[in-house]
């Protein structure tokens, strides 16, 4: 009597599903590791989020915004046109620091060209459009990205690398 010998038997494949849930775990943190530790790329990609999100924000509620950028004590905050006293004070006060090792080195606009202390502001208007702008992230390792806003209709970019707008013109 002959057996068709075709198919895997239930503890090949328990072996081999095993094998791969151990290569995932070992994996894994590693990868985890990775992701987390680079402050700056995290940075970066936040802020572009914020920058996407305001604008899309400045749409829907009719509204100017602004991305208040704190080059001295490295954070930012988000505030909006016609905020009280208090409003602009709460926002102030939860400003979102950055990492330690990751700073802003400076702002620069189209019209009026670098800052790089202080606080300045990035304008999101109702409109859809932004102010013409990059700011520029570094870290402790040398690193360098720009963040460009474009002012009509497309998104917010990271290039990994410092672009001088100053010097392209």
């Amino acid at each position: 009597m002959a057996r068709n010998h075709k198919g895997f038997t239930l503890i090949e494949l328990v072996v081999v599903v095993g094998l791969i849930v151990m290569m995932i775990g070992l994996a894994m943190p590693q990868v985890r590791s990775a992701l987390s530790s680079d402050g700056l790329k995290r940075t970066a990609l936040r802020m572009v989020g914020l920058a996407n999100n305001l604008r899309d924000e400045a749409v829907r509620e009719q509204r100017t915004y602004g991305l208040h950028l704190d080059m001295a004590r490295q954070r930012y905050w988000v505030g909006f046109a016609n905020m009280t006293e208090e409003e602009q004070a709460l926002a102030r006060e939860n400003a979102r620091k950055l990492p330690h090792h990751v700073q802003i080195l400076d702002v620069w606009f189209k019209e009026g060209g670098e800052v790089n202390e202080g606080e300045t502001v990035i304008l999101f208007f109702k409109k859809g459009y932004v102010q013409p702008s990059a700011i520029h992230l570094g870290a402790d390792d040398g690193r360098r990205f720009t963040i460009v806003l474009s002012p009509f209709g497309g998104k917010a970019k990271v290039l990994e690398k410092y672009v001088d707008f100053e010097n392209e013109e």
